[in-house]
């Protein structure tokens, strides 16, 4: 090799480790800044009010509000969801769940279970939906409402329900979602203390996977026997606990999960609904209401609340997860490139500048510079072309920080909400969080890419997610 090419090679070398670095070193004091400002929020939060003397306080002058669920093909789990939402502790709300089309049993069991009856309510359909093809009323939980449609997504479902919806405030859930019986009545504060500015909140989830269920309820707080879903648990408390907490904070909170949200009516139907065919209609729907407030020159806020809220299951095996993170990292792309002129445009504010630059470093450049980091650097250090201090501050950024940012979320939730109660459980989890980085987050950022191929594709399949159930008890 002749001295130029060598020099060449050695400047290509150093100039992609910069760029790789670069990208990790953002990255890594993003989380850092959101963990500090969540903890700040939380360490300042008044505690934790009791569920009965939350009731006393809010009861009477809690608004009515409408929980929506959607179902496709959730034989598994609609029973126990229905029944999680029949037991909550709120004064005024009703239920509608949408079978979108479902070819599993889903409409027949919640015939069964909730003797539904055909019924004819009067709406106007002032978001466009798929046809419905029936409207069901439960006879024996007045409050329950199930819409049967032809299949055309879950924006779409939602579009209907929220067309059937008579409240001021309706509430986003998954078919698959447990509540915690004051979920309605926490996640309602917001509203009642700003109901001016306040357009939608945003709650906390945790994962049922393991924990004994009875009634709709989890009755029992246990951490799953797999690693699989234990690595799962330290992502979801890193980004509700730490990401959500934190962009809500200041007015930036870019997404609302579509497990539990809650939303004015009034509003989203001033954006109107929900965009059928997004890959990421939880993230669409949000930029869509900042977009909307900033344009129309509103005073608004979009809110978090940290107490946990519900419960759903995820994925355990490695291939559900792929194609559940693949279709998430599809839609985010389909959400950035859709709403790009927000992107750094100072018009938008934090938003723009903040939210949209996140997506930047995190969406759109993350899982690109960091599977080429993988390959890349190993390799320009073995054969000696990269020295050995940026290579181990290569390893540093991939291992070092990543563990750090996981225990110390999960110490932030034990100190804040002790979600897991027991001793033993903090020991499994804080491992968890050591495991993930050796081998899973490398494999997830493999998914991401996947989810970019889908993207370039222009791919809208969202491929099965097959349920285990929830193991009552």
């Amino acid at each position: 090799m002749t001295g130029e090419i060598r020099a060449d090679l050695i400047w290509t070398a150093q100039a992609i480790t910069w760029v790789v670095l670069a990208s990790g070193f953002v990255q890594n004091l993003l989380q850092i800044i959101q963990l500090c400002i969540a903890a700040a929020t939380l360490h300042r939060r008044p505690p934790v009010v009791d569920p009965m003397l939350l009731w006393q306080r809010y009861n009477e002058i809690a608004p009515p509000v409408t929980l929506i669920a959607p179902a496709f093909n959730e034989e598994t789990t609609i029973v126990s969801s229905v029944r999680s939402m029949l037991s909550l502790r709120y004064p005024d709300y009703e239920i509608i769940i949408v079978n979108d089309g479902s070819s599993d049993g889903t409409l027949a069991l919640l015939k069964r279970e909730f003797g539904l009856v055909a019924d004819n309510p009067f709406h106007e359909p002032l978001l466009v939906h798929q046809p419905i093809r029936a409207i069901y009323r439960s006879t024996l939980c007045p409050r329950l409402q199930v819409v049967d449609k032809l299949n055309g997504g879950k924006a779409d479902a939602q579009n209907a329900a929220v067309n059937l919806c008579s409240t001021p405030l309706f509430c986003v859930l998954d078919g698959d979602t447990l509540l915690e019986q004051d979920a309605l009545l926490r996640a309602v504060q917001p509203f009642i203390d700003d109901p001016e500015r306040m357009i939608a909140v945003g709650g906390s989830l945790r994962i049922a996977n393991g924990s004994p269920i009875r009634d709709g309820q989890v009755r029992q707080v246990e951490v799953p026997h797999k690693l699989l879903p234990r690595i799962q648990i330290v992502e979801y408390l890193r980004s509700f606990l730490m990401a959500r907490v934190a962009w809500s904070q200041i007015n930036s909170l870019m997404i609302i999960s579509g497990a539990f949200g809650l939303f004015r009516k009034d509003v989203v139907m001033e954006v109107g609904g929900y965009l059928a065919g997004s890959m990421g209609e939880d993230l669409d729907i949000v930029i869509r209401l900042h977009r909307h407030m900033r344009d129309t020159n509103r005073a608004y806020r979009i809110g978090f609340v940290p107490e946990p809220m519900c419960w759903t299951e995820v994925p355990e095996t490695l291939s559900v997860l792929a194609r559940q993170r693949a279709r998430w990292q599809n839609g985010a792309l389909d959400c950035f490139f859709r709403y790009r002129g927000m992107a750094l445009n100072p018009r938008y504010g934090r938003v723009g500048m903040l939210g949209f630059g996140q997506m930047i470093v995190v969406d759109l450049m993350g899982p690109l510079v960091e599977v080429l980091g993988y390959f890349t650097i190993p390799l320009f250090w073995a054969f000696g072309v990269l020295s050995y201090e940026s290579f181990a501050a290569y390893v540093a950024l991939v291992f070092g920080i990543g563990m750090f940012v996981s225990i110390a979320s999960l110490l932030l939730a034990e100190m804040q909400l002790r979600p897991y109660p027991r001793p033993l459980h903090l020991l499994e989890l804080g491992s968890a969080a050591i495991l993930e980085n050796f081998g899973y987050r490398q494999l997830h950022n493999f998914w991401r890419l996947r989810g970019y191929w889908q993207y370039l594709r222009s791919s809208r399949e969202w491929g099965e997610m097959p349920r285990v159930g929830f193991a009552e008890t």
